[in-house]
């Protein structure tokens, strides 16, 4: 995939692409924008690179039962729109990650598999304790040592 992504892009991405969302508008893995009047009309995505889409959108399915951060954006996002957007936006972060690597000239470090219960955890506690309590249970949460 690495070497497909370099062969595409090229290893110059600074001065080609000035920020990450280029590059991803030039793959074509954004989303659509078709609004009016305040309405979201479904719409297609554009046309762009289509052997670095094709393969990025082909890796981001195979990360679906993965134990990492892209696995986990996989099975939130496909829960809520498909899997096949789920892919898009998987593949939307592969590129992104990869753009990231390559100007800032860092090594990937993964964000794990619990990131997005870390980034709402108020919130999911919260919403476990009203489910129990509306199944009658009286409940007191006390932090784990």
């Amino acid at each position: 995939m690495a070497e497909q992504i370099l062969a595409e892009i090229g290893t110059d991405v600074e001065n080609q692409f000035p920020t990450a969302a280029h590059l991803c508008s030039w793959a074509a893995l954004v989303p659509g924008h078709n609004e009016s009047a305040g309405k979201r009309k479904s719409s297609r995505s554009k046309k762009g690179n289509k052997y670095l889409r094709s393969a990025l959108t082909e890796a981001a399915q195979s990360v679906r039962g993965s134990k990492n951060y892209l696995g986990a954006l996989y099975r939130r996002t496909a829960g809520r729109k498909g899997k096949k957007k789920a892919a898009i936006v998987v593949a939307h972060a592969m590129l992104r990650i990869a753009y990231y690597l390559l100007t800032r000239k860092e090594m990937y470090v993964d964000l794990g598999e619990d990131y997005f219960d870390k980034q709402r955890q108020v919130s999911i506690v919260r919403h476990s304790v009203r489910r129990l309590e509306n199944l009658g249970f009286n409940v007191t949460i006390t932090e784990a040592s």
